[in-house]
């Protein structure tokens, strides 16, 4: 350590390098659940949100996603012809759509991620204050991520299009 670190700046970094792995093995480790369910990334993701959130409508999706209706409509068919998403008329407004998840999806997903994750043998040794802790570090982080998204979505619609980014 430095003598310009303060003591707990070196768990700060630690701890931010053991995230930027993690968030790079996670986003490897989806591409290869897509791959293995015969779906693209950006589609897996998009069904994991109708899985996680329940029904919602494309345009719900898009904004959540950042993208584009065109790309949406896309998606949402390859879904569909893969048997993993339906949709269905919206009991409030018949003109939408809501996209539904389907059993085979939720079926095939699950089947996947028991094949591959043994969540008992990756949390023993670990007691139930310490699991608490790292359940709330996870629920603060998604939140800190999802925040971050519209603030860098939002800092891209300000930016003029077509040139580069400055250095940093």
């Amino acid at each position: 350590m430095s003598s310009s670190e303060e003591p707990g700046d070196v768990t700060v970094q630690t701890l931010g390098a053991s995230l930027r792995r993690h968030s790079t093995a996670t986003v490897l480790f989806h591409h290869a659940v897509a791959e293995r369910l015969g779906l693209g990334p950006a589609d897996h993701k998009c069904l994991d949100l109708v899985t996680e959130r329940g029904p919602m409508t494309g345009s719900e999706l898009a904004r959540i996603t950042g993208l584009t209706s065109g790309a949406i409509t896309g998606v949402v068919a390859r879904l569909e012809r893969a048997g993993f998403l339906r949709r269905e008329p919206d009991p409030q407004d018949r003109r939408k759509q809501l996209l539904h998840c389907t059993p085979k999806a939720r079926r095939q997903i699950g089947e996947v991620f028991a094949e591959l994750v043994d969540f008992s043998a990756l949390l023993s040794g670990f007691d139930e204050d310490q699991l608490a802790t790292v359940a709330e570090f996870l629920d603060r982080a998604t939140d800190v991520a999802l925040r971050q998204v519209a603030l860098l979505r939002a800092h891209a619609m300000t930016k003029p299009q077509g040139g580069g980014h400055e250095p940093r």
